[in-house]
């Protein structure tokens, strides 16, 4: 006023109070139940599972495969048939019918080595899964060492029920749901599909490496033994050639090269073992994901969604009964019998859209997962390129050595001739 400041003074504020402000910064913001906070290094030290397999027992009739499944978060291994397997999915499916669960393989396979590696896939992806690993099915798996697995699982999963009974969130999930939910599931959807579709392709371009390579291997120990029999041939030179050919040293020089390839072919055996395993491998576990996913979203679509219209349709027809009962005198008992059916009706339907909401917040989650596992593509294209820089310095070696003992044996010049053909 008049032109004049006025200056208001502040207290100084007290070193307690800047420590009270720093630690509420420090404290986390509280995140929505709808976040998986997860990373892909957690998700894998979850757990690893070994699937070995067990010489065939035989019956009196049959044989059957066994597996020993070595679990290191629980520090036990248990022994289970595939028929315990294919218990465990189906009871899975039951229990987290709203979640990833990955399929299994077919039982009649042309290679147990190809079951046996599927298995080991479907079994590390169940342990490793946030929302399985801890649950008592899982854990009753991978620990009951009784004989009776299969009805312990099913007494198990009998007393939970399934994943929406146990579930806190299940009758709040509507609550946490983005209002665009349809909108982000449908472009995550088509995301997803073309990455997995491009992931098919590289899995098979890597089996095909990978089968060269030993391909490779074979054709190597091969020319290594032709060389071998070709140096062994004992057969007497004509004097006509005797005495100017250099035939005879040459061919004893011959039986000696098959060591080197030999070691050739085992380096690249050694290959295509690291290409199935450390590449291949990682590819199908990730592919065996992806799939889950498009069942997952193929299981909402026709089961909890077709369920829920199924339900209404149902509903309309009990109300137009009731209307024409209404208008036309009935007996009493009937238009009794009728209103208690639509109300049960009505509560099964706002069980349904419970239902609905919460397998579309389980799928929100799922999406989520989809995307914590992505960066194992890094871990993909490591495994490759290491596998073929050492297998590359392997060989390179070996094939140094060799052309130092061709060099030994045959002389420089000879080994650097001009070329036998015109370009």
């Amino acid at each position: 006023k008049g032109g004049k400041y006025f200056y208001q003074t502040f207290p100084k504020p007290q070193l307690g109070e800047f420590k009270d402000l720093q630690t509420l910064r420090m404290q986390p913001t509280q995140e929505s139940p709808l976040t998986v906070p997860q990373t892909l290094g957690k998700l894998l030290a979850r757990d690893t599972v070994q699937v070995e397999l067990i010489p065939e027992k035989k019956g009196l009739f049959l044989k059957h495969v066994e597996y020993q499944i070595t679990s290191q978060h629980f520090k036990i291994s248990v022994y289970r048939r595939y028929s315990d397997f294919d218990v465990f999915h189906e009871l899975l499916l039951q229990r987290f019918a709203y979640r990833m669960v990955p399929a299994l393989p077919p039982k009649r396979m042309d290679f147990i080595e190809g079951r046996r590696r599927a298995l080991g896939r479907f079994i590390n992806l169940v342990a490793r899964h946030p929302f399985f690993s801890e649950d008592e099915l899982v854990k009753t798996f991978l620990t009951f060492n009784g004989s009776d697995v299969q009805v312990k699982m099913r007494d198990a999963c009998k007393k939970m029920g399934d994943e929406f009974m146990t579930n806190t969130m299940a009758t709040l999930a509507k609550d946490y749901l983005p209002a665009d939910i349809q909108a982000q599931f449908s472009s995550s959807r088509e995301l997803i599909r073309n990455i997995h579709n491009s992931f098919h392709k590289l899995r098979d371009r890597a089996e095909k490496m990978a089968e060269r390579s030993k391909e490779n291997a074979t054709d190597l120990l091969m020319f290594g033994r032709e060389l071998s029999t070709l140096g062994s041939d004992g057969s007497p030179i004509p004097s006509l050639a005797s005495s100017q050919s250099t035939w005879g040293i040459l061919r004893q020089s011959l039986k000696g090269l098959s060591v080197e390839f030999a070691l050739l072919a085992d380096k690249g055996a050694q290959q295509g073992r690291r290409e199935e395993d450390d590449v291949v491998e990682k590819l199908n576990l990730f592919l065996d994901l992806l799939q889950s996913y498009r069942d997952l979203c193929e299981r909402h679509e026709k089961g909890v969604l077709h369920e829920h219209q199924r339900a209404l349709q149902k509903y309309g027809m009990m109300k137009r009964q009731m209307m024409s009962a209404t208008v036309q005198p009935k007996e009493q008992v009937s238009v009794e019998q009728l209103e208690s059916r639509i109300v049960q009706q009505e509560n099964a339907i706002q069980t349904m859209e419970l239902r609905n909401y919460f397998s579309l917040f389980c799928l929100h989650q799922e999406t989520q997962l989809i995307f914590t596992y992505l960066p194992i593509t890094s871990h993909i294209l490591g495994a490759f390129v290491n596998s073929q820089v050492q297998g590359h310095q392997e060989m390179g070696a070996v094939w140094n050595d060799l052309q130092q003992k061709l060099g030994c044996l045959f002389g420089v010049d000879e080994m650097q001739s001009p070329p036998l053909t015109p370009k």
